[in-house]
């Protein structure tokens, strides 16, 4: 893998990770551009340094929020910070069940598979699509609405399925403020990242990697400044409900896999 084309790839991560477009079906449509071998997906190493750029970038948008969390926490009571804490927890739940049992099945049976991220990339459309008319979004967050969220975003185990797009739209949905929303979609992500990062590493395979340390780092600042950017502009996106412009984009990119499979 070359420099260029980890920069492209992390910030392809970063971009996705946030932004309502589906991450892994993005990689998986990258893969036909650089091949298995150059893709993301197909180096551990690469993975897990990437992942853990977009994780670290989440960390430095909510800084305040988790310090302020962090601080109640250690308050030993039953405050806001406590019950918000319960609330992601509950929703790791689904999707940490899902990806420890099945993410390899998953992985092996639709990797490179452009004909399922098309169909996945128009399901993310409509769902954006439809959560993004305008509603009375005032409602919190509930333990019901938190595992609803929870899974959402366990689906987006599938690529073209996007994660930040399926929570945020069912949040929505749930008649969740806006705000509440973007904010804890990216926050109950953060533990999941670091899990799987652990598993991956847990697993084995990272004695036979062999990239380079220069792409590792390029692949690292790509995705975590592109991670940044994607998160604060997503936040913005959400409270304006502009969550339509990028249900056209996932249509049209799920219109160009489906096409490109069938020929």
């Amino acid at each position: 893998m070359s420099v260029v084309e980890a920069i492209i790839l992390g910030i392809i991560q970063g971009l996705t990770e946030f932004l309502p477009v589906s991450s892994s079906g993005h990689l998986e449509l990258a893969q036909a551009l650089f091949g298995n071998q150059n893709n993301a997906e197909g180096n551990l190493l690469f993975t897990i340094v990437v992942h853990g750029a977009t994780a670290l970038a989440t960390l430095v948008v909510f800084r305040a929020d988790l310090w302020s969390i962090v601080r109640g926490l250690f308050q030993f009571t039953n405050n806001e910070s406590a019950q918000f804490s319960l609330r992601i927890v509950l929703s790791m739940i689904p999707a940490a069940l899902v990806g420890y049992f099945f993410e390899d099945t998953i992985s092996s049976q639709f990797f490179g598979n452009t004909l399922l991220v098309g169909l996945m990339l128009w399901i993310t459309a409509g769902l954006l699509y439809i959560a993004d008319k305008p509603t009375q979004n005032r409602a919190n967050l509930s333990l019901s609405n938190a595992w609803w969220i929870g899974i959402a975003q366990a689906f987006a185990i599938l690529p073209g399925i996007s994660r930040s797009g399926a929570t945020i739209a069912i949040s929505l949905l749930l008649g969740v403020a806006r705000d509440r929303a973007a904010r804890f979609s990216f926050l109950m992500v953060v533990p999941l990242i670091f899990g799987s990062m652990a598993k991956k590493i847990l697993d084995g395979g990272l004695e036979q990697e062999v990239l380079s340390i220069s792409p590792i780092l390029a692949g690292f600042v790509a995705a975590f400044f592109s991670g940044y950017l994607a998160c604060q502009w997503m936040i913005a996106l959400v409270k304006r409900s502009q969550l339509r412009y990028f249900a056209y984009y996932c249509a049209l990119v799920g219109t160009i896999a489906l096409v490109t499979s069938l020929l």
